[in-house]
């Protein structure tokens, strides 16, 4: 059993009962949030190297803590405090979960890329701050453009907005994200994944009940939204969420690709039940960061 899971289940007792639905099925629903996991590195930071995560202090947790709230705040532009201050200022990173959000394998890395997928220029997806080029839309990220985050994308906490509202009926569970405002809808149904030619950014989702786990298997997705430029046609995300305690979901996420990454690997973190609902999210009508990122290059180019 993953680490972190064991943890929170220890943390909520053993004796928790996971409430169900009036048709009987694990009862997920509600408005979540990971917004305290911003700024959670995705891997073991290289000063932890030969350490697990359950080898941590309670000492050591604070200060990495602590770290990476003022590594947030170091990283916005200077000037007057602006809403970016704010939105830092109540996510509570100091009361994150972990200390990174690899849990396998066991030393906190994602595993090494294929040769065929450092040929194809698989990794992380770019984004404006990597300087560059800004000749047109295409260059910036689906984030950037009001596209999509894809999946696991959409549970990974960016700074502001990490919400997300699970609603089940009989057959299907719904989870919509409050950035993007994207909703997946989830079939219990048993039914095969759609066609090989039918590809989606969000990927088409299948899910099933493992006792009191939810197991979402998702597949197809489209080139351009494939997480760290996985290949479309062999990559795979299992995704598992249990209620274990009344205000706490936990979720993993394993990435399968034999074609990029040279194992499987997953990342985990709790959702955290959230009295807020789900704000709107106007991207595309006020995205003027695009915009003005491409209006600031063809003024640098003269």
């Amino acid at each position: 059993m993953l680490v972190v899971l064991a943890v929170a289940q220890a943390a909520a007792g053993q004796t928790y009962k996971v409430p169900r639905t009036s048709w009987g099925d694990p009862d997920l629903q509600g408005t979540f949030s990971n917004s305290n996991e911003y700024a959670t590195p995705l891997e073991r930071p290289a000063r932890f190297e030969g350490r697990r995560i359950e080898d941590i202090t309670p000492a050591e947790m604070k200060q990495i803590r602590e770290a990476a709230e003022q590594q947030a705040v170091d990283g916005l532009a200077p000037g007057p405090r602006g809403p970016d201050y704010w939105w830092l200022e109540n996510l509570n990173l100091s009361k994150r979960a972990q200390p990174w959000s690899v849990v396998d394998p066991a030393d906190g890395r994602i595993p090494p890329l294929t040769p065929e997928a450092r040929k194809r220029g698989a990794g992380p997806a770019r984004t404006s701050f990597m300087g560059g080029p800004f000749n047109g839309p295409e260059d910036l990220g689906f984030l950037e453009r009001c596209i999509t985050r894809s999946i696991p994308g959409s549970m990974i906490p960016v700074m502001y907005g990490n919400n997300y509202q699970i609603v089940q009926t009989p057959g299907y569970v719904v989870i919509t994200y409050e950035i993007i405002h994207e909703t997946r809808v989830i079939p219990l149904d048993g039914h095969p994944h759609v066609g090989a030619g039918v590809r989606m950014h969000m990927g088409d989702a299948r899910g099933r009940w493992e006792g009191d786990t939810l197991v979402v298997e998702t597949t197809n997705f489209t080139k351009a939204a494939a997480y760290r430029g996985a290949d479309p046609a062999t990559f795979r995300v299992v995704e598992r969420f249990k209620r274990v305690a009344s205000d706490t979901i936990q979720w993993t996420a394993t990435m399968e690709d034999p074609a990029t990454w040279t194992r499987p690997w997953t990342i985990a973190m709790p959702l955290i039940l959230d009295k807020q609902e789900l704000l709107p999210f106007e991207c595309h009508e006020h995205n003027y960061g695009m915009v003005n990122i491409l209006k600031a290059a063809r003024a640098a180019e003269k």
